[in-house]
């Protein structure tokens, strides 16, 4: 039995045209993943300013409770066991206060002051493009670049 042109076409696809809709995934793939991976960091860099928030809201509690701010970023945390007290408040998430968060780099130390919160990517250009920085003035300031922020830096707005 032969047939015609037009019942050969109904059976399936040619190879010419399953190749073309795969060409035409792959530009439109090829076109969104930059904005995705834009988007992604984006979203990390937002939740690490709001982790930052965290820290200062941890570090007035600490201070009400103890009469002195935390020093490391274990104080504000959960106890290893037993009941929370000044070297762990349990005022943070467990995974802040271990220092790394939402592909970012947490690091506190105490000041003379008070404190500094230092925020960097834990990989530069994939999980962030900017780094942070902020203190007891609840300043949170950021740095374009891979050198993390400092007091000086730009003040976020």
């Amino acid at each position: 039995m032969r047939l015609n042109r037009s019942t050969r076409r109904r059976l399936g696809f040619s190879l010419i045209e399953l190749l073309i809709v795969i060409a035409i995934i792959l530009v439109i793939a090829a076109i969104a993943a930059p904005k995705l991976n834009n988007a992604r960091q984006h979203s990390q860099e937002m939740a690490a300013i709001r982790q930052i928030n965290t820290i200062h809201t941890a570090q007035t509690q600490y201070f009400s409770q103890f009469g002195k701010f935390a020093e490391t970023l274990a104080q504000l945390g959960p106890p290893a066991s037993g009941t929370p007290g000044p070297g762990a408040s349990d005022l943070i998430p467990g995974d802040l206060a271990l220092g790394e968060k939402t592909g970012y780099k947490f690091t506190m130390a105490g000041t003379k002051e008070g404190y500094s919160v230092t925020v960097v990517p834990v990989a530069f250009g994939q999980t962030g493009r900017r780094t942070f920085f902020s203190d007891q003035t609840l300043v949170i300031r950021e740095n374009w670049g891979a050198e993390p922020a400092t007091a000086q830096s730009k003040e976020i707005k």
